[in-house]
């Protein structure tokens, strides 16, 4: 009885059989299973007992691996040395107060974010204590306030110094003419206007005087930098 071919189930006539691929086949009929190029038997490749050519035949890009006893031994054994891992790296952070976190590209993105932020805080921070540290206290921008010319072109007044303690002058002091004008801010203080002559001026601290304006007869303290002697 003459074999079924195997592409067409036809009987094979032993004029026209080839044996390949543990089946039979007619010439014709011994071709590419995609593109049904007649091949040969050095042209053919075999996949699962089918003939391919060389164009289309089959990429395989893993193994098959079978699982024999052997195999299933050896992956029961990986799983449970990766479980004793697990618990032992478990044990060993519990008590550290923090949860292992897999560093992904996107755990990766949020920490580069925090660290930018927290940059930005800090140099924020910097320059407003910075801006803080320069600033001059509150009394004595009041009195730079106080002492700024009202006319552009006038030369700058000196800076107020911190007053001392209120002294009693001895008699015989000397004369100081006014070189800037000068508002007193306490009621022991003498008001001073540009060119007003002060009589009877003692030294009281390297920043104070104490006088009595010639042309008001007022007597107190006045600013060392705001006169000069005559």
């Amino acid at each position: 009885m003459n074999p079924p071919c195997g592409r067409c189930n036809k009987p094979v006539y032993p004029t026209e059989k080839i044996n390949c691929l543990d089946k039979y086949w007619h010439k014709g009929c011994f071709s590419c299973e995609v593109c049904k190029m007649a091949l040969s038997m050095t042209t053919y490749k075999g996949f699962e007992k089918k003939p391919y050519c060389s164009m289309h035949y089959p990429k395989t890009s893993f193994t098959i691996v079978t699982d024999t006893p052997e195999n299933l031994r050896l992956k029961q054994q990986s799983m449970l040395n990766s479980q004793a891992l697990y618990k032992e790296e478990f044990e060993k952070n519990k008590g550290k107060g923090f949860s292992v976190v897999a560093d992904t590209p996107e755990m990766q993105r949020v920490k580069k974010t925090q660290d930018q932020i927290s940059n930005i805080k800090y140099h924020e921070e910097f320059e407003k204590s910075r801006i803080r540290s320069d600033a001059p206290p509150p009394e004595n921008r009041q009195y730079e306030d106080e002492v700024q010319p009202s006319n552009p072109g006038q030369l700058s007044q000196p800076v107020r110094q911190m007053r001392p303690a209120p002294v009693a002058p001895s008699s015989g002091g000397k004369r100081y003419q006014a070189l800037y004008s000068y508002t007193a801010a306490e009621a022991d203080e003498v008001s001073l206007m540009e060119g007003d002559v002060v009589l009877d001026v003692e030294t009281i601290d390297e920043g104070w005087m104490f006088g009595c304006n010639q042309r008001t007869g007022q007597r107190g303290l006045l600013p060392a930098n705001y006169v000069r002697p005559v």
